[in-house]
């Protein structure tokens, strides 16, 4: 019988119980897999902090927040415990045979590491921030999109009863999709996204027109929107776990430049962890068990090195080489196709 060890590691995102519960669920029922998780994400698995995980565990948990394992952004070749030999001979004195590591871009880059020095790993993708390449959709990326959609929503309404100017920031890092499906659905006058800077005076512009209908104007803007005279994305706050800037603060910033521009009276809103928390909407739900489910055949089929993606309506597996290729992020066609309705 196959010993299987699941981490979750890097931000929490909605879904990742429903991918715990779909690989558990199936692995057990249809390839008579055993189970355990990893606690708190690399480090359980550098540390051997490990909890079992039985089909009476993962009942229920389709529809639940967050992750039951626990996450961090501890690395697996942090510590005296890390590295592939090390972890290597953890595996061994657990009995476990293979390693499941749901995650996003760094996670996947540790796994191709590990695999690449012997680990019998397969991967699960997931970010809010969709920019995941070789995945249609990442799971929690729905649920994020509907969280700011009804941010949106919200702010409209005080927005037009006090005749402001309304600024949301969404997060996103590098890459504009929250940004773009949530101002889209929730009719944003503009959407402001990394990979397409903007001048002040043409968003001034945009949010005037709006004025100048008798509308309060709505303004949505990624976390890693740029300025054409700025030369990195504004972050005051140092360094995540993985020495990347802990992006945050750009709408602040562009407030009180729009009001002193346009006098029109300008409020910002940070939505922040907001994105990350609470119950995944349906949409996560199916395709995270989709993937917990899939993953496990991977396992089966000793497909190591792979992980699991959406293609289309299609499960498929992709090896992390080919899902690092790229970062997935807003082509210019898709920007341009919401960018003539601004204003």
């Amino acid at each position: 019988m196959t010993r299987v060890g699941i981490l979750t590691s890097g931000g929490d995102c909605p879904g990742l119980n429903a991918v715990i519960r779909g690989a558990v669920l199936k692995g057990t029922t249809v390839h008579g897999q055993e189970f355990v998780g990893f606690r708190d994400g690399w480090r359980g698995l550098v540390e051997g902090d490990v909890m079992e995980l039985d089909r009476p565990t993962v009942r229920g948990l389709s529809h639940q927040g967050g992750t039951i394992l626990g996450t961090s952004r501890f690395g697996p070749y942090q510590g005296p415990s890390g590295g592939s030999e090390n972890i290597a001979r953890t595996l061994e004195r657990l009995g476990i045979d293979a390693v499941i590591a749901i995650g996003g871009e760094g996670t996947a880059a540790a796994s191709q590491r590990l695999y690449d020095e012997g680990i019998r790993i397969v991967g699960v993708p997931k970010t809010i921030d969709n920019d995941l390449d070789q995945t249609d959709y990442t799971f929690g990326f729905d649920t994020a999109v509907e969280v700011a959609t009804e941010a949106i929503d919200r702010l409209r309404t005080t927005g037009n009863s006090h005749k402001r100017c309304m600024v949301l920031e969404v997060m996103g890092r590098g890459a504009g999709w929250i940004a773009l499906h949530s101002g889209t659905a929730g009719g944003a006058h503009a959407i402001l996204i990394p990979e397409f800077p903007e001048s002040i005076e043409q968003i001034c512009a945009w949010v005037a027109s709006v004025r100048e209908r008798g509308r309060s104007p709505m303004v949505v803007v990624a976390e890693g929107f740029t300025l054409p005279d700025m030369t990195h994305a504004h972050s005051t706050k140092g360094l995540d776990g993985f020495d990347r800037p802990r992006l945050g603060g750009i709408g602040e910033v562009l407030a009180p430049i729009i009001e002193e521009r346009t006098g029109i009276e300008t409020r910002a809103t940070v939505l922040g962890h907001i994105q990350r928390g609470g119950v995944p909407t349906a949409f996560d739900r199916v395709l995270a068990t989709r993937l917990g489910m899939a993953v496990t055949d991977l396992v089966d089929r000793q497909e190591w090195g792979n992980m699991v993606a959406l293609h289309g309506t299609d499960i498929v597996s992709v090896h992390f080489d080919e899902a690092l290729a790229d970062h997935k992020t807003v082509p210019v066609e898709r920007y341009q196709e919401m960018r003539v309705i601004f204003g």
